[in-house]
């Protein structure tokens, strides 16, 4: 699977939209967010749709983002990682 080419991350654009405005996330290129000093999110694209690979502990889980459902589940998710604790 590769990394989501600038197409793809054209049709993800509102969700990266949301995701710049959260807390404690940088973007250090279009669709690749830091967390820390740490990779925390990124984009892939395959044939099946596009995915999100987020570092909710130590290992990447992949989310699929093709409906607002499943983006509306990744920003969920992430929320929980980065809530104060």
């Amino acid at each position: 699977m590769k990394h989501a080419g600038p197409d793809a991350l054209k049709q993800l654009e509102s969700l990266l939209d949301r995701l710049r405005e959260l807390p404690g996330l940088s973007e250090r290129s279009t669709g690749i967010f830091y967390r820390k000093s740490k990779p925390f999110l990124h984009f892939h694209e395959d044939p099946t749709g596009l995915y999100a690979d987020v570092r909710i502990e130590v290992e990447f889980e992949r989310f699929p983002v093709n409906s607002e459902g499943e983006k509306s589940a990744l920003l969920k998710a992430i929320a929980r990682v980065i809530a104060p604790a």
